[in-house]
């Protein structure tokens, strides 16, 4: 009993931020700014009511998959205890617990890049990144539709930060809160940065909507989460990226 109401404690924070974050973002832009401009939208077409229904679907599924790991990895006496998990912040410091976030990010998008270039394999795609890409034209609804093969891969980031850098408790509430930010935004068919920014010195190495936006649709190319580091590196960013964020920013 006690580990079912830790369960679903867990599933309340996780689910809890995803619909408070893609809700906000689904009546902000699909509802209120779509009724004054709604032609500035990356892809001017909206999806159908039942490509929302299928991405909120697949993302209860990935909420219930993500809240068993915090219960196996943390909740787990007999496994956190070898874990880097620690409580006082006063054991590494305030320099360190600051520093981790940046750390942490620069880790998530170097696991996200390569998993998600894997899952790209003609061999393996459809049954473990196909119904992520059913959102060619995605919605901030569509930032937790995985499969739930997928959804084990996701997740495996939080497990690696569990045993390779040292991870206060409020670590992982705050950086996932920030993390399904920025994947909301991602996937919310509108771009936020202004004209210009894919090009300049900042600009060049953050990952934009318009550029997950392009992989939804072409489904190749432009596969970081935060940054274009390893897009850039590997000559992996689509070649007509920068043109498509002027057209967009341009309309």
């Amino acid at each position: 009993m006690e580990y079912w109401r830790s369960y679903l404690r867990y599933w309340e924070n996780i689910g809890g931020r995803y619909f408070m974050v893609a809700g906000i973002a689904f009546i902000l832009f699909y509802i209120i700014i779509r009724a004054i401009a709604g032609n500035k939208k990356i892809q001017k077409k909206y999806p159908k009511i039942s490509d929302y229904a299928r991405e909120i679907g697949y993302s209860v599924i990935t909420i219930s998959i993500f809240s068993l790991v915090p219960l196996i990895f943390i909740k787990n006496p007999l496994i956190s205890s070898h874990t880097t998990l620690y409580r006082d912040i006063k054991e590494y410091g305030l320099v360190y617990y600051f520093l981790a976030y940046p750390l942490m990010f620069l880790m998530h998008d170097t696991y996200f890049y390569w998993v998600h270039r894997i899952m790209h394999h003609r061999k393996i795609f459809r049954y473990f990144h196909l119904v992520h890409h059913q959102s060619t034209n995605p919605s901030p609804w569509a930032a937790y539709a995985f499969h739930p093969l997928e959804a084990i891969i996701e997740v495996g980031i939080f497990i690696i930060f569990l045993f390779t850098i040292p991870m206060h408790t409020t670590h992982f509430y705050i950086f996932f809160f920030l993390s399904i930010i920025y994947n909301v935004y991602g996937h919310l068919g509108w771009e936020l940065y202004p004209k210009g920014f894919s090009r300049n010195f900042i600009g060049k190495w953050i990952n934009t909507s318009v550029n997950h936006n392009q992989h939804h649709m072409h489904f190749k190319g432009n596969y970081g989460l935060y940054f274009l580091f390893w897009d850039r590196l590997m000559g992996t960013i689509r070649s007509d990226y920068d043109k498509k964020f002027e057209e967009v920013k341009g309309s």
